[in-house]
């Protein structure tokens, strides 16, 4: 990648950054239900997560159309290119720097902290890959988890604003459950197979081994979580009683 290629792509993952502030500000605009106005804390929780699914339908459809136009990438995970994967990266790369400034400046840190790791790992792994050329296949394999997180972030919402319908949250449940596995897990595992096979585990290919390691850590725990919670509650402790209004679990 040049100097002139890189400039264009900083000033995209900027832009990037801005689109995701004006979201913001729309989000101001979408009516809040009765449970969430009640309890100031949880305006900020709500807001968003309405720009986190913004992301996750916008990023999770482009993901998917850039591996059916060229499939012939899954070939080169390592060296494969296409422009729509580079300007995925910088899409999605500029969604995780405006929502950790997001956190950070609602004095949320405390209680998103698992999102604040989360996204450092996903900012230096995507500067990387947009500095290098190399491993943007690998980007948008990774980037297939937000068609999970479209229907994650709905479970949230659903649970945030009380809504009288079981019979949506149920459905939703498992859904959102057989997504996880197709869109989450599956691809997850295929690139840890594929690193630990194939990468040399030096520079580059070291430093996202060891992010993708983590990362497969940071998502077991997230199932785990997510099974007690929708599906063997009485397994869950330490919950009740908690307040949440604030806080932004990635399951909760």
């Amino acid at each position: 990648m040049g100097p002139g290629w890189r400039a264009a792509s900083a000033a995209l993952v900027g832009g990037s950054v801005a689109i995701f502030a004006a979201l913001r500000r729309l989000a101001l605009a979408v009516p809040q239900p009765a449970a969430v106005r009640s309890r100031p804390g949880r305006v900020w929780r709500w807001r968003n997560l309405l720009v986190s699914f913004a992301h996750s339908v916008l990023a999770g459809l482009w993901a998917l159309f850039s591996l059916w136009h060229s499939p012939e990438l899954l070939s080169d995970i390592q060296d494969g290119y296409s422009v729509s994967g580079h300007l995925l990266v910088c899409f999605s790369s500029g969604y995780f720097i405006h929502d950790t400034l997001d956190i950070i400046f609602n004095h949320q840190s405390r209680s998103s902290w698992e999102y604040l790791v989360h996204h450092a790992m996903a900012i230096s792994a995507f500067i990387s890959l947009i500095i290098t050329g190399r491993f943007l296949v690998a980007a948008v394999l990774l980037l297939l988890v937000e068609v999970s997180n479209i229907f994650l972030t709905v479970r949230m919402l659903l649970k945030m604003s009380n809504v009288p319908s079981p019979a949506l949250y149920e459905a939703n449940k498992y859904i959102n459950l057989v997504v996880y596995f197709a869109f989450r897990l599956a691809p997850q595992a295929y690139l840890t197979c594929y690193f630990l096979r194939h990468v040399e585990l030096q520079g580059q290919g070291a430093f996202l081994t060891a992010n993708l390691l983590l990362l497969d850590a940071m998502i077991l725990m997230y199932f785990s979580r997510l099974l007690r919670s929708d599906f063997f509650p009485s397994l869950r402790k330490g919950s009740a009683g908690r307040d949440v209004d604030g806080e932004k679990f990635l399951i909760d």
